[in-house]
This record gives structure tokens, C-alpha cells and sequence, in this order.
């Protein structure tokens, strides 16, 4: 994929003789932009088509020399700067036309053009142009991309011809391996996936992976991505996907699915999806809680999820500026099936960032929650289900948790909320401190992180630098008529809370803090500590 910061490949129009008293689109304008940033030996010109026409035998032309043809190239394209820094110049594409694709479809390239369709000015022109490019790019099939401006047919004063020539890839199989924490994982993962480009010429994207945990937790799966699929405006997805999760030391289950997702709508701010799973939680240990019994078996998930998002920050890493928000809503429960999984969810988090001028310091704020609810006859003293419910705490960093409610500083994974004593099996030897985390139906975090860089070179040139932070979340049950129990005094004097300092050190694939954490507040139950913490955390 290309830097979006950097100008595409766009060669200038060629270009051809006006005929006689016709005041067409100069061809050559188009070079304009490019004579700004070249020299002026970068602009390519048809020689053969620049020497002119021969016509009738007596008064016949006489060719012009390269060096009074150049001039004469040289004068045109300055009168074009100067005519469009005074206003727009007039011109309308008349055909776009595709070179080097053997194996990719025209229509895959055409999709990604229809913006040249409605370009009215040079300036549109050259616009559009970038914007193909960085499109073609992004679908990952192409090793090159090139567009070139051609000027129009003769008889079409003012139209262009924009020429495409892409280079399709030459190794369509990737593969990549590397180790990853994530947010909802109490331990690093590692990852292998291959991924096989254009296989049908569609454009299409194919991909298996498989992903084992040190904490014995393991996903495969294999997907698929269509740009353009039966005219549709979006791309489609799918993925079908075996997972096993172990949450046995939190919370005494563990967890296996296999199903299918399906992403049916997707632009930059909007992404629709829908999951089919077949659900099953079990308990080897035979220690769970009772409310952990009652969840165990198997169960069937039919949800449409719906995901709002706008980042505008300049960084996810280390952001300095800018604001961000997110609001995913789900909906379970879309099959007849008694064993599907009926119930609400509601998530949002708002980020904003303010530069304070010095030392390339910058004031991050952030306030995330969440609430899911169960729906049906009887839903208020019903339980909401385990795995949809909200759990707070982690070896992550909340300034990269960007989704909703999920991390806190010095506090473990799963490490605060409701909680339930473990079933005692044998009275002498089982543990009296052993309490399931239950998870919540209602959750709420808070950060404030203040970022600037050190007085030493080295580590600005590196981008290591220090922060100072502090944290606060709650998460309470609504469930089973609890929300009757629950106000707004009750669930503020039972927040969480934690301070701390740290050394940052971003990379492009993680963010890395060495952080003394101090925890200002906590429950008997919390798994919380105050010292120091190394968190690794990837990008949401």
C-alpha cells in the first residue's frame, strides 16, 4: 500500500497537434503539477506525433526542429500554471483505458475509477488521478501503478484520455509470523497466516491463519475479500473460524466456537457484519461457581454487529493531537433456535487529545463504556451471558484499547467486578480466597495520560519518551433484577483507580511501557498491584 502522504505515479497528458482554429484543453497542461516538482526533462513528450502533419504540396510545413518543439512544450505548460493559479481550467475525461492486466478483471479496475467520471477541471483531473492511484494500491494485487493523461480525440476539444498501466503482482503467496498481545488475551500470542492474492482474478484476496496463546488458547481460520462483488459498492468479507479460550484461573470455563462471519457493509466510518456460531463453555476443573454452572453447555450466537469510527488522531501510538470515537451496537438472537443467545449490547469510547507546545507534549483524554442486556419474556431476571459481558483489566495500555470498555492500569486481566466463590470440592485442601470473575452487565473507564519527550537526543530520535497517567472504571451487574440495587452514588464510591509514570518506547507494531503503577483504589476481591508493569500493546 502506498504512503498517502506521497504523490502517485501520474504521467502528464502527451501531447498532439491542435487542429486549426480550435482552442481545445492543452494537452500538455496537465504536466503542470509535475513541472512544479521536476525538471523539466521529466516530462515525456510523442515525438513522432510532435512533429505535425504534412499537408497539401505547395505551401507545405516544414518540420520544426526538438529544440524549437521543446520551446514551444516549455511555453505552453507555462501559460497553463499561470491559467490555473488564476481558476479552473475546463476539461471532462472522454475514455479511461487499461493496460497490463492479464489476469485481473476489468470491471475490478473500472469500480475504482468511476471517480474520473465526474472530475470538470484540470485541478479535479489531477485530484481524481492520485486518488485511483492510492485505490488500485490498496487492493494489494498490483505491484505497480501507473496512470498517464493523454490528451483527447481531436475532434473533442477540451477531453482527456486517462491511460491506467498496472503491474500485476508477481508473488501472490505471502506469509508473515510474529508475537502479539491482545486485549481480551492474558498473554502473548503467536501468529503465523498465508495469504494467496487475486487466485480468480476478482481482485480476491484468500488467507488462513492460526494463532496459539501460552495460556493454551488457540484460533484457525480462513477468510476471504472481494473489493466488488455482483456490483455491490462495498467489500465483502468472510471468515470461518475455530476458537478455544481458556479463562479457567478467572473465572473457571472454558470456551470453544466454531462458526462463520460475514461483513456485509464496509466504508471508512461504517462497518456492518454478521456472526453464526456454534457455542460450547465447559468446566474440566469441576471448581466453577454456581452462577458459572448454570452458563455452561452449548449455545447458539446469531448477532448483527454495527461499528461507528472516526479516528482523526495522527497517531495511535503516541497521539499528540486530534479526537477519535467509536459506538459499536449488537444485536444477538436473530434465529427461532431456543438455544440462541438474545441480548443487547451498547459500547462507545471518545478519545481527544490536546498538544500543550513543549517538549512535543500532548494531554490524551478518554471516557469509554458499555452495557448489554438481555431481551425476550422474562429478560429483567434473566442472566445476560457470560461471554457477552464486559471485563475489566490487563497487560495492555488503555491508549491503545480504542473500542470500548476494557483496560486498566495496574490492575490484572479480568483483575475487578462481580465475583462468586469457586466451588469447594474438598473442604481441607481448596482454597477460601477462590472467586470466579463474573463480569458485568454495565461498565465504565476514564484516562487521562500526559505524554512529553525527554531531555536527551537519543531517546527523542528513537521516539521513547515519558508519560504520567491515571485511570478509573467500575463494572456492576443489571441482570437478574440487580438493577434495582444499583445508583449512581453506589456505583461512583465503588470506582476503581490507579496512578502511575512510565518510559514509552512505539514501534510500528507495538507499544511497549515500563510503568510504576499506584493503585489508589480497590476491593477486597481485585486482583490489582502497585509496582512496576511491562505491558506490550498492539494498535486497536
Amino acid at each position: 500500500m502506498s504512503n498517502p502522504d506521497s504523490l502517485p505515479d501520474v504521467t502528464p497528458l502527451k501531447s498532439k497537434p491542435d487542429p486549426e482554429h480550435q482552442k481545445p484543453l492543452n494537452t500538455d497542461d496537465i504536466d503542470e503539477e509535475e513541472e512544479e516538482d521536476g525538471d523539466e526533462n521529466d516530462v515525456e513528450y510523442d515525438d513522432e506525433e510532435a512533429k505535425g502533419e504534412v499537408f497539401g504540396e505547395p505551401n507545405r510545413l516544414k518540420p520544426q526542429s526538438r529544440e524549437a518543439q521543446f520551446r514551444s512544450e516549455k511555453l505552453k505548460m507555462d501559460s497553463l500554471l499561470q491559467r490555473m493559479q488564476s481558476g479552473p481550467v475546463s476539461v471532462r475525461v472522454h475514455d479511461v483505458i487499461i493496460k497490463g492486466n492479464t489476469k485481473t478483471k476489468d470491471h475490478v479496475i473500472e469500480a475504482e475509477t468511476e471517480v474520473l467520471n465526474n472530475v470538470g477541471s484540470m485541478q479535479e483531473l489531477l485530484k481524481a488521478s492520485q486518488i485511483v492511484n492510492l485505490r488500485l494500491q490498496a487492493l494489494e494485487i498490483f505491484d505497480s501503478v501507473k496512470i498517464t493523461l493523454d490528451s483527447g480525440p481531436p475532434e473533442l476539444p477540451g477531453t482527456a484520455n486517462v491511460i491506467i498501466e498496472v503491474v500485476e503482482t508477481a508473488s501472490p503467496l505471502s506469509g508473515q509470523i510474529g508475537a502479539y498481545t491482545k486485549a481480551e488475551a492474558r498473554s502473548s500470542t503467536v501468529e503465523g497466516s498465508l495469504k494467496y492474492k487475486n487466485f480468480f482474478g476478482y481482485g480476491d484476496l484468500w488467507d488462513g491463519s492460526l494463532a496459539y496463546g501460552y495460556d493454551h488458547s488457540a484460533e484457525l481460520s480462513a477468510g476471504v475479500f472481494l473489493p466488488r462483488f455482483k456490483g455491490l459498492v462495498t467489500p465483502v468479507t468472510a471468515r470461518a473460524y475455530l476458537l478455544s479460550q481458556d479463562w479457567l484461573k478467572f473465572s473457571s470455563y472454558k470456551e470453544r466456537s466454531m462458526g462463520l462471519s460475514l461483513g456485509l457493509f464496509s466504508t471508512p466510518y461504517h462497518d456492518l457484519a454478521y456472526n453464526l456460531a456454534w457455542r460450547t463453555l465447559t468446566d474440566p476443573s469441576q471448581m466453577s461457581s454456581r452462577s458459572i454452572r448454570r452458563q455452561l453447555g452449548h449455545n447458539l450466537l446469531s448477532s448483527l454487529k454495527y461499528t461507528f469510527k472516526f479516528d482523526r488522531r495522527n497517531s495511535t501510538m503516541r497521539p499528540t493531537r486530534g479526537y477519535a470515537f467509536v459506538s459499536t451496537t449488537q444485536i444477538g438472537g436473530l434465529t427461532p433456535d431456543s438455544r440462541s443467545l438474545r441480548f443487547l449490547r451498547q459500547e462507545f469510547d471518545l478519545r481527544y487529545v490536546v498538544p500543550l507546545g513543549f517538549y512535543h507534549a500532548a494531554l490524551n483524554f478518554g471516557v469509554s463504556g458499555g452495557v448489554v442486556f438481555p431481551w425476550g419474556n422474562g429478560f429483567s431476571s434473566r442472566p445476560s451471558s457470560l461471554p457477552e459481558r464486559f471485563f475489566l483489566g490487563g497487560n495492555i495500555s488503555p491508549v491503545c484499547a480504542l473500542g470500548g470498555p476494557t483496560a486498566l492500569w495496574g490492575f490484572k486481566t479480568r483483575g475487578l467486578g462481580p465475583t462468586e466463590p469457586k466451588r469447594q470440592v474438598n473442604n481441607e485442601n481448596a482454597d477460601p480466597s477462590g472467586v470466579d470473575f463474573l463480569g458485568g452487565d454495565l461498565a465504565v473507564t476514564a484516562l487521562a495520560d500526559l505524554s512529553f519527550d525527554l531531555p536527551f537526543r537519543w531517546f527523542r530520535e528513537k521516539g521513547i519518551h515519558a508519560h504520567v497517567f491515571a485511570c478509573a472504571g467500575n463494572v456492576a451487574k443489571l441482570t437478574e433484577n440487580e438493577y434495582r440495587n444499583i445508583s449512581v452514588q453506589k456505583f461512583v464510591e465503588s470506582l476503581r483507580s490507579s496512578v502511575g509514570v512510565g518510559l514509552v518506547v512505539p514501534t510500528s507494531l507495538f507499544r511497549m511501557e515500563l510503568n510504576y503503577c499506584y493503585i489508589l483504589k480497590k476491593l477486597d476481591h481485585d486482583r490489582a498491584k502497585t509496582g512496576v508493569w511491562l505491558t506490550f500493546s498492539a494498535a486497536s
